[in-house]
């Protein structure tokens, strides 16, 4: 399969190329540019096409709430989102709710 590096044009005799993502370096979320020219068999080149693809997180994140397993009567304590996450993106707000004896 042919890799797509900006700017860098990718010759074929086929009318389709697959766009390889390395997981390692994803594209990242936002607009993307592509082009096409065409050549006829006489040597005739087209005027270029183009089209944007959007890359879009849409996978949810990941909450994770750390919390001691015992306090101390009438103590407070510590509640931890830290170590939740987003693949593709990055966690912007936390939100912590009581929800009554368990």
């Amino acid at each position: 399969m042919p890799r797509l590096d900006v700017n860098v044009p990718v010759e074929t005799d086929q009318p389709n190329v697959t766009v390889e993502v390395d997981a390692a370096h994803p594209l990242p979320p936002g607009r993307h540019r592509y082009q096409l020219e065409v050549t006829d068999d006489s040597g005739n080149v087209s005027a270029p096409d183009s089209v944007i693809v959007i890359v879009a997180d849409r996978q949810r994140p990941t909450a994770v709430l750390e919390g001691p397993a015992v306090v101390d009567f009438g103590k407070g304590f510590v509640l931890s989102g830290q170590k939740s996450f987003d693949i593709g993106g990055r966690i912007t707000r936390y939100s912590f709710t009581y929800l009554g004896p368990g």
